[in-house]
């Protein structure tokens, strides 16, 4: 094969790989990888059974629904 025949080959490929690429991202956003990016990051730091560990989860969620609320209210009033 030449430099100009490889291109041929080459394309085909990068297309299949950023398709793919474009379909694992749409797939992460559709089963919800990136709703709660914090409480995982806490959940080392407690054991599963502590009481603590239970309530600093139910006390994150409702704080993280309310940033989205204040950020999506932000949003729509600079528009």
């Amino acid at each position: 094969m030449n430099d100009v025949e490889i291109w041929y080959l080459m394309i085909p490929i990068a297309m299949v790989f950023v398709a793919i690429a474009i379909a694992v991202f749409f797939w992460s956003v559709k089963s919800d990888q990136f709703e709660d990016l914090d409480r995982h990051g806490s959940n080392i730091l407690f054991d599963d059974d502590e009481v603590a560990h239970q309530q600093a989860q139910r006390n994150v969620q409702p704080a993280q629904k309310q940033d989205s609320h204040k950020q999506q209210e932000q949003h729509d009033h600079s528009a």
